[in-house]
């Protein structure tokens, strides 16, 4: 699973360096995130710009990162058609801030 993260002021910003986030792949994407993070992470900009198909399981396991930041926050960038759709249909879209760049999710 390759992640490339970066810290920016109080954000971590991570990049997703895969095409598929599904049920093969979100153990592995759950587990190389949470390696990246310490405890007191709270804001975390996730980077999907390079994936282009997310189901359920891939989802599930960007729902338990955000769980794991206890009150913290996630947003969501560059989602894909396919995955803009999930996240639409789920209402995802509602739990997550979603936007086009990493420096639009940076500014809000």
């Amino acid at each position: 699973m390759e992640l490339v993260t970066s810290r920016v002021d109080d954000r971590v910003v991570v990049r997703l360096q895969e095409k598929r986030l599904d049920a093969a792949s979100a153990p592995k994407f759950k587990s190389a995130i949470e390696s990246e993070l310490t405890k007191d992470e709270k804001r975390i900009v996730l980077d999907l710009s390079e994936v282009t198909f997310m189901d359920s399981s891939g989802l599930g396991a960007v729902v338990a990162v955000l769980k794991q930041l206890n009150g913290g926050e996630i947003r969501v960038v560059g989602l894909q058609k396919a995955v803009k759709e999930l996240f639409r249909l789920t209402r995802m879209d509602r739990i997550f801030q979603c936007h086009e760049t990493v420096d639009s999710a940076m500014e809000s």
